[in-house]
């Protein structure tokens, strides 16, 4: 059977996912490689309504708080009040690219990625996260 690249990849995806998402879904996101916890409180933003919207009205990012967009290759941060960190995962939850305090009004892009974390500023230095670490999701509601 021959599938368009994409479908493909989304097919394997779901199939490798331990659970799907919902909406209303949190992940405590953890850095196995590190043994650092990156974030307790990480909302999944994987529903068109909540992707467009991020972290877009929010003053803030708390530590331990967070966005995980599924999918994600590309983010901005045109219209928020505040510095950002970026960790871009590929479909094993390998980081591809990080990218420390991103401020307001950037475009950040990683093609490769399959998803983007969105933490607070400082949180990347802090636990001393790099590009081939591995990351842990457990996910609760």
């Amino acid at each position: 059977m021959n599938l368009p690249r994409r479908i493909f990849s989304d097919l394997l995806g779901r199939l490798t996912q331990h659970r799907r998402p919902t909406p209303d879904t949190r992940v405590r996101v953890s850095n196995v490689t590190r043994q650092t916890l990156l974030a307790s409180n990480v909302v999944v933003a994987n529903k068109g309504a909540t992707r467009r919207r991020g972290l877009l009205g929010r003053e803030r990012l708390s530590p331990g708080e967070g966005l995980w967009i599924v999918p994600c290759e590309a983010v901005h941060t045109f219209g928020m009040q505040f510095p950002i960190d970026l960790v871009y995962l590929d479909r094993s939850h390998r980081i591809i690219k990080v990218r420390n305090d991103v401020p307001p009004r950037r475009l950040s892009v990683c093609l490769s990625a399959h998803s983007v974390i969105e933490l607070a500023s400082g949180t990347i230095r802090d636990t001393q996260t790099r590009p081939g670490d591995s990351l842990s999701l457990e996910f609760f509601t």
